[in-house]
C-alpha cells in the first residue's frame, strides 16, 4: 500500500505536505580524545522513502529509547539546532547549517510553537501574561488584540479563571495548558512537544492529551500540525503515525487509522497492565 492509499484510510483527511527531510545526520564533535558521537544518521521523511513525509494535520509522536535521538530530532525539526547534515524542508523552505540565526528565529516565531517537560513559563508573568509574549515579540497585534487573544487561547485550555495567576499559583497541569495556550499564540503551523506529560499526573496527562487532540482536529486558526516525544506508549493511540527511533534512526512507523481519546481509568488500565 502506498503513501496516498494509507491516508486516504485515515479518519481525518491531511493536508498537503508541511515536513520533509533527507539524509538528516547529527554528530556531536567532542575532544581529540574521545570519537565523535553520532546522534542520528539517515533520517528520511520524504516521499521517497518509506517513511512518510509529514502532512498538514498529521499528529505525530516519536518514541524510542533514552539516548537514540528522539529529542535531537525534534530539535532540528524546530530549528532550535540547524548545525546538521542533509536537508530539511520546512513549509518548503530549506533549513541547513547556511541559514542565519535571524532567519531561523523570524522562521520559529511565525510558524513553530514549542511546548517543553519543564513548561518554561516566565515565573514573575500571570498565565495571561506569558500567553501575550509571542505576540507582543511578533509585534502584529495591538494590544487590545494581544490580550483578547490571550484570553481566548486560555478559555480554550480551560484556563480562563487563571488568567491572573502566577505560574506559582498552578498546578503542574494548569502551567502545561498555559505553555500550550503559550504555543499557539502565533497561529502556528507546527507545535512541536517534547515529553510535555513527563512531570504531570495520571489525571493532568490525560487532560493535556485530551486538549493536544482537540487542538490538533480543530479548524479554528489553521489545522495543526503536531509533532510530539514521548516516552509513554500508553499515548501512542492519539496519534495518526508514530515514529520508531533508536541509535539514531527511524526504525519502523505504525499508522493509526484512527486516533483514540483516552479517560484517565482507561489509562490506568494500560499502565496497570504493563507493569
Amino acid at each position: 500500500m502506498n503513501e496516498n492509499d494509507i491516508f486516504n484510510n485515515y479518519e481525518k483527511k491531511l493536508g498537503e505536505i508541511c515536513l520533509t527531510c533527507k539524509n538528516i545526520k547529527k554528530v556531536y564533535k567532542l575532544s581529540n580524545e574521545f570519537e565523535d558521537v553520532v546522534a542520528l544518521r539517515n533520517i528520511d521523511l520524504n516521499t521517497d522513502s518509506e517513511f512518510y513525509p509529514i502532512r498538514k494535520g498529521e499528529f505525530v509522536i516519536i518514541r524510542g529509547p533514552s539516548g537514540g535521538g528522539k529529542t535531537t530530532l525534534l530539535n532540528i525539526f524546530g530549528t532550535l539546532d540547524s548545525d546538521f547534515d542533509g536537508e530539511l524542508f520546512i513549509n518548503n523552505i530549506l533549513i541547513n547549517k547556511n541559514c542565519s540565526d535571524e532567519f531561523l528565529s523570524n522562521l520559529r516565531l511565525n510558524n513553530i510553537g514549542f511546548v517543553f517537560q519543564t513548561f518554561n513559563l516566565i515565573s514573575t508573568m500571570t498565565a495571561l501574561d506569558n500567553v501575550e509574549l509571542p505576540m507582543t515579540i511578533q509585534s502584529k497585534l495591538t494590544n487590545t488584540e494581544k490580550r483578547q487573544r490571550a484570553k481566548h487561547l486560555l478559555a480554550k485550555v480551560g484556563l480562563e479563571d487563571r488568567c491572573d495567576h502566577l505560574p506559582s499559583e498552578l498546578s503542574g497541569g494548569e502551567m502545561q495548558r498555559v505553555a500550550i495556550a503559550r504555543a499557539l499564540a502565533n497561529k502556528p503551523d507546527i507545535l512541536l512537544l517534547d515529553e510535555p506529560t513527563g512531570d504531570l499526573d495520571s489525571t493532568s496527562t490525560i487532560e493535556v492529551m485530551n486538549l493536544l487532540l482537540s487542538i490538533n482536529k480543530s479548524t479554528e486558526d489553521t489545522q495543526t500540525t503536531i509533532i510530539m516525544v514521548t516516552h509513554n506508549p500508553e499515548l501512542e493511540c492519539y496519534a495518526d503515525r508514530i515514529l520508531y527511533v533508536q541509535d539514531g534512526v527511524i526504525e519502523k512507523q505504525i499508522i493509526n487509522e484512527m486516533q483514540i481519546k483516552l479517560t484517565v481509568e482507561e489509562y490506568l488500565e494500560f499502565i496497570n497492565n504493563n507493569m
